[in-house]
């Protein structure tokens, strides 16, 4: 019995050493993300997380459900980021103003603007400036695209810069 178990605990570490049982959560692309941003940019994991969600939710609210799910796919636990990231009050700021002059329903540059200024509501109750945002996106982006492909990449960057 005494061999059996040896036996046993020597097999199972050999595995384990093999990397025969991975040890990584299922969102470790997503933590490659959060980890380049933290070290790009100076920002903290809670920064990080919350700017992608911010990111996310504004694509949620941008995209077509077809295309908002391909842009998720390749980012697991995304909407984990999500719930977490800051609510903005789209009604308020250059948002609101665009829509209360009716500028918002011109589309194209009107409509971007203010899905921007929301972008940037959230960023800051995250502690992040402007700058900050600016170079936050590109990193993003470039992730998307290695994960999802330029298709995707192309379209989360038409909407973000």
């Amino acid at each position: 019995m005494k061999r059996f178990k040896i036996l046993t605990i020597t097999l199972c570490f050999s595995v384990l050493l093999m990397g025969g049982i991975s040890p990584t959560p299922a969102n470790s692309g997503t933590m490659d993300l959060i980890t380049t941003l933290v070290d790009a940019l100076g920002i903290t994991d809670k920064q990080a997380e919350g700017g992608v969600g911010a990111l996310f939710n504004n694509a949620k609210k941008n995209l077509s459900t077809e295309d908002f799910n391909k842009a998720s796919e390749a980012v697991p636990g995304v909407d984990k980021y999500m719930a977490e990231a800051p609510s903005t009050d789209s009604d308020s700021g250059v948002g609101g103003l665009l829509k209360s002059s009716g500028l918002s329903s011109l589309g194209g540059s009107a409509s971007k603007i203010g899905s921007m200024a929301g972008l940037a509501d959230s960023f800051s109750k995250l502690g992040m400036n402007a700058e900050t945002m600016t170079k936050f996106i590109p990193i993003v982006t470039d992730f998307m695209e290695s994960k999802a492909g330029s298709g995707v990449a192309g379209l989360l960057k038409g909407l973000w810069q």
